[in-house]
């Protein structure tokens, strides 16, 4: 990963870019989170236009027809106050001032906690969106306490980074307080069952955490597996490999947990109503999994695959608002319910380069 992000141009990252939202698109995937951090040249130096590779990011999704949050990550340390190493250095602004006003004003992200020194984290106040990599291995939990005698999701509330604006992607490690934490908070939470898999990083509480109050969506992650139903399965499922138990998740709770747009600061889509987006996504009732949710007798009512299935290079151009006359024509962003009005999911997509 750092071989390739040390070699990344605005260019090649435009191209690359791209090719991975397309794919997010023909998998179902209208909107994505984005953690940017890749902002400098190899040897840490601003590009001629600071901010290249982030214009490089907004042109890909343009091309790929995704709508894109850009989150752009502030990222100056290499582990609780130690200096960026190696391509680390092309992430760092310097200091929390000096990403701020590289950034300017928008949705925003805070890598982790190891990556954000303490006295650096009052930058990001008031930020809406914020999100942050929160809990994803047990490492980050003990340097944390080791640097502040606190968990990373204790911390944050110390320093007024939790609540309803916020998103804490991973929370896999979590401790009850933790969990209490984030709830009584309104804080939302992202999980990625298949980058957890993929790396062997264990089972988040997504249950507890929906109990407890927080707004669950899923992300794509390290793109391991690009695809939104996945996710949701995994959410279910890891639950029940955690508990022996089975039926964690309605189906009707896993469709809000998918069209969670909101959570991305996208108050308009996800929804049915005068005014709301219409994400419309066409499906290919030939392909193997659409054929085998429908009988010709009666017209599709559910499938895992949008726009064709993946490498049909056909994906969906992102529709306009929808006129007054054909609102609410169908569960456009709730479901797939018609050929004509289809799954329209979210993709909080957050991707790093280690990821991120």
């Amino acid at each position: 990963m750092y071989d390739v992000a040390g070699r990344l141009t605005p260019d090649s990252y435009r191209e690359l870019a791209a090719a991975t939202f397309r794919e997010m698109v023909v998998a179902g995937y209208t909107s994505v989170g984005e953690f940017h951090y890749l902002h400098h040249q190899p040897d840490g130096t601003l590009h001629e236009e600071p901010n290249a590779m982030r214009d490089a990011l907004r042109d890909a999704a343009e091309t790929a027809s995704i709508r894109l949050v850009l989150l752009d990550t502030a990222y100056l340390s290499s582990g609780f106050g130690a200096p960026p190493e190696g391509v680390q250095v092309r992430y760092s602004d310097g200091s929390g001032a000096a990403w701020a006003a590289r950034a300017g004003a928008g949705p925003a992200a805070i890598h982790s906690v190891r990556a954000v020194p303490r006295d650096e984290l009052h930058h990001l106040r008031g930020r809406h969106p914020l999100h942050v990599h929160l809990s994803e291995q047990v490492a980050e939990n003990d340097g944390c306490l080791a640097a502040y005698g606190l968990t990373p999701a204790g911390l944050l509330h110390a320093e007024g980074l939790l609540g309803p604006r916020t998103t804490v992607v991973h929370a896999t490690h979590l401790t009850d307080d933790d969990i209490e934490l984030l709830g009584s908070t309104r804080t939302n939470v992202c999980l990625t069952p298949t980058t957890e898999r993929d790396l062997a990083d264990g089972i988040g509480p997504a249950r507890r955490l929906a109990d407890a109050g927080c707004r669950l969506s899923v992300g794509s992650d390290s793109h391991a597996v690009v695809d939104p139903f996945e996710e949701l399965r995994g959410l279910e499922m890891h639950e029940r490999l955690a508990t022996r138990a089975r039926g964690h998740f309605t189906a009707a709770e896993l469709l809000d947990v998918a069209t969670a747009h909101d959570v991305l600061g996208l108050g308009d889509v996800g929804r049915i109503e005068v005014g709301a987006r219409a994400d419309l996504v066409t499906l290919d009732t030939t392909s193997p999994t659409a054929r085998a949710s429908w009988a010709p007798s009666r017209p599709p009512r559910w499938s895992s695959r949008a726009t064709g299935s993946p490498g049909s290079g056909t994906p969906p151009t992102r529709p306009p608002r929808t006129p007054s006359s054909t609102r609410g024509a169908g569960r456009c962003c709730r479901g797939s319910w018609t050929v004509t009005a289809t799954w329209s999911s979210r993709a909080t997509g957050h991707r790093s380069s280690r990821r991120a």
